[in-house]
């Protein structure tokens, strides 16, 4: 065992088991994964991706490349998971992953001896020949390859949230610069919340040993965080890391609410915010990076600030045995905080290695000044390092090394939205620019203020400053006394040597890569990036960009800020798919939007079908009916001879006002609608901007300035953006405003030739007779006694029919009350089977037609295309790819009546071989017709036409089926059109 005694803040009133790969160990309620394996003495914990070398903790935090796990089993197992940010709970359960095999005897460690092959860019060499291998060997074998951890493939079984947040200011971060911002703010008054991704609010004071007021840091933090408590108008939210900066002051977090639970219980567990903040304090601290030398990559070798970290925030010396010696390798002063931090904890301390000539001592150890490390020993754990000072080396025993670079400020917030960090050369490091977010004022170690007393000044003033500019007061408030640790360091980015030196750890990229690249003229950061895949693991390159960097301005010759960085983008840390998703898995996957007559055709019986997000009708079976096409024949002659309901509720309305409406529907139809009388309806077509038809629909003219659209179920959505897109992008001149009713109106279809008598048994003192109310005629109206309601005398079934739209509330009730008043009639309700069947009959075209490959011309419709005005579409649909186009809409007929013929098949002439170069068109709707008694189909034809009467084949290669057909008119029940005009 390898924990201290005392000190810590830990609860060692508390003992937590878990287990690593079987093996059952024991912790403490604070504790993380790394900090209790560590504390057992487990160093190794990993494998790296490409060799599967040996890999043991790095950090402490989120910067993590190295101690990747999967906790938990099961359907909850959750791979990739850092064990340095993993709470310890009681009974957890946590294995290693990339490794066949033991993790001690991992089989794939045999890549390392294979690394002269596999050096950076090797994959775009090696799978470019031979040709054929790609999709038989080298593709299975790099996706069996890919990844480290492995999900289980069982449904999550956890329940995910999402939510919505609002404040005046929002503090990311609860280190000392976070927690004065949020003070500050708190006590002004303002709507505050504070956020960090550690379960416990201090950052850096915590795994430090810096005195506040002369007491303890711990002590006024623990002060602080009840204060902030105590506030309503404060937030606090631990365990909550913001992801991303997104625009008009959104910022996305994600809240870990029962991660550090063995189950959730009832609880959710994540959940994803949306914080929209009038501005916010970036105080997300600094990342320490190390320095690449020989062999730096074996289990016992981590970072010195991560070192300490596990000293005093967690009472753990990071050995494998407890009497070991330790090492520092440092370019600062930084360095030897950590010697003295250990030494207090009674830890053996070899001495500090300083790579400067005057380097200092601070305390009671040695100080190797101007020597660097140059090589490590030990596979599975440190047992020794090769000190290098003044060109003598020699081999020193030691159970860990820490490695101080030097401290990079965390910019990834404040470079989103393309923002570019500045270099700062007395802190050697990148700091936030001054493009970054609009609203986001960074704070503390985040701006380059990491001293303590330097960052508790600067939360401050960030909080005074960002109140300000939302015009709230706010007066500084008395800070604890304070001291700045000493920082000074030097330009020391790696150790020259022949041996690999190892830049990005998960990823395997080597300094030796990087000059590769440079060979390779790989040079910009972006290709460099993705020649070596440096800084593509889960930790974003957050401990190894800026190394890799000075390594390449090195080579090249130029500056670090000449180098340049890649571009910061969301998300900061790994967010799963599944708190995305907002738990909208399963049956929540996709929220099914329901009709307002859902309920009632519930209650008769009907089957349902999705279409789009709609749940629709998709037809009423009736006692004694045993199959599908029985209850959709009754249904579709009901319509034929009767009176027949549908709810048509899911086609998309869209209402259009303003004086320029009328001119703004020329532009978005391809047929004239400015000229549309006020009471009537017209058909109308749209156009994409390609020339293609993009939907169908109708306009209703109800005033002078007010028209109702209506479209297809599927586009509703995108045809509202669409216009709404050419409203204020392209023609924000117009005078139009535009919104969408389609939740707004339920609507109901009245169809058959008993349709006026039915409807003229609820309408209020309305005329609806054929000359009153014609056909292709609207109203506002009143029906069953006051009830406002549009009516429009409209049809797409080929009988005389109606449709009428009452607010949604009373859709259920007029369902019921045409159904009552109809009785006598026969009325039928009948779903989507039916729908489609007569819209077969009558020829329309509907989406299986307007999938986005035809135009007007094909349709039959190429005169509605206005020449007499421009409209969105129009010229392109008059290229001559297109309007050469000699396929036209027809109707097919079987020459034997009962045999099927399948949508998506393909024409040819009768004797043709059924080849592409032979392929004259394709079927595109098909159904059984009860009122012809035969199936019957559309498609589009060569010159179809001028084909009619012509028997042609229709195929089915995939289904080895073929149907001998006749070309009719696409109008197969009363092509004149006397039945809706009656």
């Amino acid at each position: 065992m390898t924990r201290l005694s005392k000190g810590g803040l830990i609860d060692r009133d508390a003992r937590l088991r878990f287990s690593f790969n079987g093996t059952e160990y024991s912790g403490y309620q604070g504790d993380t994964l790394a900090s209790a394996l560590l504390a057992n003495g487990v160093q190794l914990m990993g494998r790296s991706f490409k060799y599967h070398r040996p890999r043991g903790v790095f950090a402490a935090g989120s910067e993590e490349p190295n101690a990747m796990v999967t906790l938990r089993d099961g359907a909850r197992a959750e791979p990739n998971t850092r064990a340095t940010v993993t709470e310890l709970y009681d009974g957890l359960s946590a294995r290693s992953q990339n490794h066949i095999g033991s993790l001690e005897r991992d089989l794939l460690a045999v890549n390392d001896l294979l690394s002269p092959f596999l050096a950076a860019g090797f994959y775009y060499k090696t799978f470019m020949w031979p040709k054929a291998f790609w999709e038989k060997l080298y593709e299975p074998a790099i996706r069996r390859a890919a990844g480290l951890g492995a999900l289980s493939m069982q449904a999550d079984p956890d329940a995910y949230d999402k939510g919505f947040l609002h404040c005046d200011l929002l503090v990311i971060g609860g280190g000392a610069a976070g927690l004065s911002a949020a003070l500050t703010a708190g006590r002004a008054g303002a709507q505050v919340i504070l956020a960090d991704e550690d379960f416990a609010l201090g950052g850096r004071l915590l795994a430090e040993r810096d005195r506040l007021d002369g007491a303890e840091a711990r002590d006024w933090v623990a002060a602080t965080r009840v204060e902030l408590d105590s506030l309503p108008n404060v937030r606090v939210m631990p365990r909550t890391t913001v992801f991303g900066v997104y625009d008009h002051g959104i910022y996305g977090a994600v809240e870990r609410v029962a991660d550090h639970l063995p189950t959730p219980g009832d609880k959710v567990r994540q959940t994803l915010w949306r914080i929209t903040a009038k501005r916010a304090v970036l105080a997300a601290g600094a990342t320490e990076r190390h320095i690449p030398f020989a062999d730096n990559d074996r289990p016992g070798i981590m970072l010195a600030g991560a070192m300490r970290a596990f000293a005093n925030r967690w009472a753990v010396m990071p050995l494998k045995h407890a009497n070991d010696p330790i090492a520092i390798f440092t370019n600062g002063d930084d360095g030897h905080r950590t010697a003295m931090d250990l030494i207090a904890h009674g830890a053996r301390v070899l001495g500090v290695i300083d790579s400067r000539a005057d380097a200092p001592c601070f305390g009671d150890y040695e100080v190797f000044a101007g020597a660097t490390v140059t090589g490590t020993k030990g596979r599975q754990s440190l047992y020794a390092i090769e000190i290098t000072q003044n060109g003598q080396s020699e081999w020193h025993s030691v159970g860990a090394l820490g490695v101080s670079g030097g401290w990079n400020p965390n910019v990834h917030l404040a470079s989103h939205h393309r923002g570019r960090p500045v270099w700062d050369d007395r802190l050697l490091a990148f700091v936030p620019g001054p493009n970054g977010p609009q609203g986001l004022i960074p704070a503390g170690a985040a701006a380059g203020k990491g001293g303590v007393a330097d960052a508790l000044a600067d939360g401050m003033q960030a909080a005074i400053t960002a109140l300000l500019e939302i015009d709230m007061a706010a007066r500084p408030v008395t800070l604890p006394q304070a001291e700045n640790a000493p920082a000074a360091q030097e330009a020391f980015w790696h150790v020259p040597g022949k041996r690999r030196a190892w830049v990005d750890f998960q990823n395997d990229v080597t300094v030796k890569d990087i000059a590769l690249a440079h060979k390779e003229n790989m040079r910009p950061v972006e290709h460099l990036k993705r020649w070596t895949t440096l800084g593509m693991a889960t930790d974003q390159g957050k401990t190894s960009n800026i190394s890799a960097l000075a390594v390449m301005a090195e080579l090249t010759g130029k500056t670090i800020p000449q180098t340049g960085t890649t571009i910061f983008r969301p998300p900061y840390t790994g967010v799963s798919l599944s708190v995305l998703g907002g738990g909208d898995t399963g049956p929540h996957f996709r929220p099914k939007r329901l009709t307002p007559t859902h309920h009632w055709a519930e209650a008769q019986g009907a089957e349902f079908v999705e279409v789009g997000p709609w749940m629709r009708a998709q037809y009423f079976p009736q006692p004694g009916e045993t199959h599908w096409r029985e209850s959709v024949d009754r249904e579709v002659l009901a319509v034929r001879s009767g009176v027949g309901l549908c709810d048509v509720t899911t086609l998309g309305k869209i209402d259009v006002q303003g004086a320029d409406a009328g001119e703004f529907l020329n532009r978005v139809y391809a047929n004239m609608m400015g000229t549309l009388k006020v009471g009537m309806v017209r058909y109308g077509l749209m156009l994409r901007e390609d020339g293609h038809c993009y939907d169908d629909g109708t306009c209703a003219r109800l005033a002078e300035d007010h028209y109702v659209v209506t479209t297809t179920t599927a586009n509703a959505g995108l045809v509202y953006r669409q216009m709404e897109f050419f409203r204020q992008c392209v023609w924000p001149d117009l005078d139009v405003q535009l919104i969408s009713t389609t939740d707004a109106w339920a609507q109901i279809a009245v169809a058959g030739q008993q349709s006026r008598t039915l409807l003229q048994r609820i309408v209020d003192d309305a005329d609806i007779s054929n000359e009153a109310f014609p056909f292709m005629a609207c109203r506002e109206l009143t029906i069953c006694g006051g009830l406002r309601a549009r009516l429009f005398r409209i049809s797409f079934s080929g009988e005389l029919a109606y449709e009428v739209a009452v607010p949604a509330r009373y859709g259920h009730a007029l369902m019921q009350r045409l159904m009552e008043k109809g009785a006598d009639l026969g009325v039928t309700p009948y779903g989507t089977e039916a729908l489609g069947v007569l819209r077969i009959e009558k020829g329309h075209a509907a989406g299986a037609e307007l999938n986005g490959q035809t135009t007007a011309q094909m349709l039959g419709l190429g005169r509605m295309v206005s020449v007499k005005k421009d409209s969105i579409g129009a010229i392109m649909s008059r290229r001559e790819g297109l309007a050469g186009d000699k396929r036209r809409l027809v109707g097919l007929k079987p020459v034997n009546a009962q045999k099927p013929v399948a949508a998506g098949a393909h024409l040819f002439a009768k004797d043709a071989p059924r080849d592409m170069a032979n392929d004259q068109g394709w079927v595109t709707s098909a159904c059984y017709s009860p009122h012809l008694e035969s199936h019957i189909a559309l498609g589009f034809l060569e010159d179809g036409d001028t084909r009619m009467g012509e028997v042609i084949t229709a195929a089915n290669p995939l289904e080895g089926q073929q149907v001998t057909v006749e070309v009719v008119s696409a109008h197969f029940v009363d092509p004149e059109g006397g039945r809706l005009r009656d």
